[in-house]
This record gives structure tokens, sequence and C-alpha cells, in this order.
């Protein structure tokens, strides 16, 4: 965990408490394990002071519950005080594995479902919480961020309900199009990106990658991912190029332009290690038809790396283009909802994000500066410097 010295300092602004929601299970039990250990080790100047009870704690997360009406109806219910606490209230959006009863039949919830679920959570809590944080890993209608013609602004809307009601401060990752958060200027709003999680999760994978000019390119997918695979390829000091979506504009298929090829733009990849950086996998036909040329460029290694694998269209077409080595590896964080045969897979590495995500909610309610959790250009190069002196990555501190 970085920059302790800060937080030994630093007075929390009030009592820590996580509302984890169903679907985000999991990932929250996680992050309270390394919270609990957060606060058990450090040596805060709160720990021992009886006007912070409370301060180390064997559990953070709040006895809570999202009851189902037989008609499909709901009610969020919290079997514990929260007052004056500062909330961290957790949800998953893209979980779709969480059923309920309605009428006599089973229904899976949607993301809209996990989205009422949280207003839910947020009414019952508001008025009485000191603040109120929400982390939303996936943000919710994040890909529909900008409106042409007659169209819904469903991720602006969803921020500007969320203020609202009472929210302080929103933590997402990766976010499509971080400029939605403007429609809540006066709110605070942090965009976080996972690459020393992925840098950590490839080279545990496969230790003899090569870290240069020479050997390695970092590729996007298309135009939207473009900055992320520049930042990546400046830090670790190789080569970029990009996939442009040729796309055909007489038609409209399912709300969009239909693509008609993927065209590269960038160096020469004959005999390199490539790197695809993309904030997501949806259905992941495009990702699949961009490692397919990549290899047919005569590719060496094709390693695919998504904040989130949603896989929506499931794992068959991932699997074939496997066994064709289209792609080596595909590199996820634990984000969102994992489907269970993925993490059987053997092309399949997780990075695991909890820690990050505990690190935040410290420093947060610390009131600490975010720069300390989530600067990565000198964290990767110390994750290079431990690679290269073939340290054990996964004892590495950060």
């Amino acid at each position: 965990m970085p920059n302790l010295h800060e937080l030994e300092a630093a007075i929390p602004v009030a009592p820590l408490k996580l509302i984890v929601l169903d679907s985000a299970a999991r990932l929250g039990n996680q992050i309270n394990n390394y919270l609990v250990g957060f606060r058990r080790d450090i040596k805060n100047i709160a720990k021992n002071d009886p006007a912070f009870e409370g301060y180390v704690s064997d559990n953070y997360i709040v006895d809570s519950t999202c009851y189902r009406f037989g008609t499909g109806e709901a009610k969020a219910v919290i079997s514990e005080s929260v007052r004056g606490k500062d909330l961290f209230i957790l949800v998953d959006v893209c979980n779709h594995s969480i059923s309920y009863t309605m009428n006599g039949y089973t229904n899976y919830k949607s993301p809209d479902d996990h989205y009422q679920d949280l207003k839910r959570v947020i009414a019952a809590v508001n008025g009485k919480a000191h603040r109120v944080n929400v982390i939303m890993p996936f943000l919710y209608e994040g890909r529909q961020h900008k409106r042409s013609g007659r169209e819904s602004l469903d991720c602006a809307y969803a921020i500007e309900e969320l203020a609202n009601m009472g929210v302080n401060n929103f933590i997402t990752f990766d976010a499509h199009d971080p400029r939605v958060q403007n429609a809540e200027p006066l709110r605070g709003f942090d965009n976080i990106t996972p690459p020393v999680q992925f840098m950590k999760a490839l080279l545990r994978a496969k230790e003899d990658l090569i870290i240069d000019k020479d050997h390695l390119i970092v590729i996007s997918p298309d135009e939207g991912a473009l900055d992320r695979a520049v930042y990546f390829a400046n830090v670790l000091g190789v080569d970029t190029g990009m996939f442009y979506k040729r796309r055909d504009y007489s038609k409209i298929v399912n709300g969009k332009n239909p693509i008609v090829a993927h065209e590269f733009l960038g160096d020469n990849i004959d005999g390199k290690d490539v790197i695809i950086m993309d904030d997501m996998i949806s259905s992941g036909g495009s990702m699949i038809d961009t490692a397919r040329q990549l290899k047919e460029m005569n590719a060496n290694r094709v390693f695919i790396c998504a904040t989130f694998g949603l896989f929506t269209d499931g794992l068959a077409k991932f699997d074939e283009a496997y066994e064709k080595c289209y792609f080596d590896k595909i590199v996820t964080t634990n984000l969102t909802y994992q489907l269970p045969e993925l993490k059987e897979r053997p092309y399949y590495v997780e990075a695991d994000m909890s820690k990050l995500i505990a690190s935040i909610i410290d420093f947060m309610n610390h009131d600490s500066s975010m720069s300390n959790v989530y600067t990565s250009t000198e964290k990767i190069h110390q994750i290079l410097d431990a690679y290269n002196r073939r340290e054990d990555l996964s004892q590495h501190h950060l």
C-alpha cells in the first residue's frame, strides 16, 4: 500500500463503513479483508484513541439487504446504524447472475435493476450517513454517454440523479468516456485505470516477455482506446499502433452503423509481441478480428488486456479463436461479474483490483490525496525493475 506515512498522520473524516450490494458480494468481501489488514497493521494516531472507536475492526461491511416482493418490487433495509458514518456503497451493474421471483417466474437482475437497488440503498441511508460515496466500477449506461439526434443521455442523467440524492463522490474505473463527469461538476468523480494491475498480471503469466521497442508493441483496437494505448506504450518505452473501424454509414443495424473492416495504422509488427488495450470486451467479435489480423501480419504473440470482461455472447468464439492461435492470453479485472467457466480457460488471466479499491477507500476516508493511490507511471517502472530482477511480483507491495 503506497505512502503509508500520510495515512499515519491523517484523521478519518468519519467512521468507515461499506455497503456491499449482492451484485458485488465477492469483490466486496475481498476489499473488506484488505481494509481489516490495513487498519490492523497501520500506526495511525487514531488507532488507540477512544474518540475514534471502530477505526480498527474485524468487519466494515454493514448488514443490509434489498428484499423483493412477489410482484417484483423491492425495498432496501439497513439492519444497523449508519448515522455519522463515511459510507462507501459498492455495486456491480453488470452482474447478470442474481435472480429473483416475480409473479412465480424467475427473473435475473439487469443493469437497470442493480441501479434501482443502488438508489434504494442511498434513499435508506441519506440524511443519516456523514458522507455517501458510490463505487461503481462499470459506470451505469457508460456507453450511452453522448447524444446524436433524438436519443436519451442515460449516463449523464444517472450521475445527476445520484448527485441530487446526496452522493458526494463517484468512483469508477476506465469510464468509456470520462468527460461524462461534466454532468455533475460539483461532485467528486474519480476515474481510475488499471495499467499497473494489467502489467503485474501479464508479467506473472508470461515470464519471458521482453519489454522494449524491438520485441513489444501496444495496439489500440479502435480510435476510442487510443489514449490508454499511447499512455501504456510511452510508459513501457515501446511503439504503438491503432486499428480504426471502417463503417458503412448508409445502414443502421441495432442502432449503429455496421463495421465493414478493421484497418491498421502503425509500424511493422513482424515478430513482435503485441498487447491490445481496451476498456471492455463485450461480445468480443471486434477484438477477435483484431487479434486475427495481427497474427496474419506475423505478430509473435497477442495479449488482450481489457478492464471489463463482459463476454455477452459467451466464450465459444474465444475458445475457437484460441484454438486457431489468434491470441495467447486475455487479461481482465475482477471489477465485474466473471463467468464461472472463464477462470477454467487456459488463456484467461485475472487482474485483481480489490487491494487497489481498498487503498482508494482508505485514503479517501482520511481525505488524503488520491494521487498517492493511482499515479501509475512510477509504479509500472517499479514493477518492470522488479520483473527484470526476477523478483516475485505476487509479493510486490504495489
